[in-house]
């Protein structure tokens, strides 16, 4: 069953994002950032927390995961370290899924000859 919300929690804001695409003039990255917005917002009303719970990855994964994973880290870093927090907290929160995007790239910049098609 845990699977199953997965794929439904993240189809559902997968599908929002590919309507949003068909169907109006926005940009892709306008989009996305939308999505990272929507997610911090949607963590400090507390309503993404309770999304995450009942659909795991299939919250986590896309955007809006990452942006409640910023929202998340500078909560925590301004209990922990006071307003320094809100400068810290989010990459803080972020450094691993920062890092292996990174590193993913670098790995594949290596491996395929990246270039422009002709």
């Amino acid at each position: 069953m845990e699977y199953l919300r997965a794929f439904l929690c993240g189809g559902l804001l997968c599908a929002v994002g590919q309507v949003l695409i068909d169907r109006t003039r926005l940009s892709p990255a306008r989009i996305l950032t939308g999505y990272v917005v929507a997610g911090v917002v949607l963590s400090a009303l507390g309503i993404y927390g309770r999304i995450a719970e009942w659909g795991g990855m299939g919250a986590a994964v896309p955007l809006t995961g990452f942006g409640h994973a910023l929202a998340k880290g500078v909560r925590k870093a301004v209990e922990e370290s006071g307003w320094l927090g809100v400068l810290t907290g989010g990459l803080t929160a972020a450094a691993g899924g920062i890092t292996a995007a990174a590193v993913c790239g670098v790995l594949a910049a290596l491996l395929f000859r990246p270039g422009t098609k002709r």
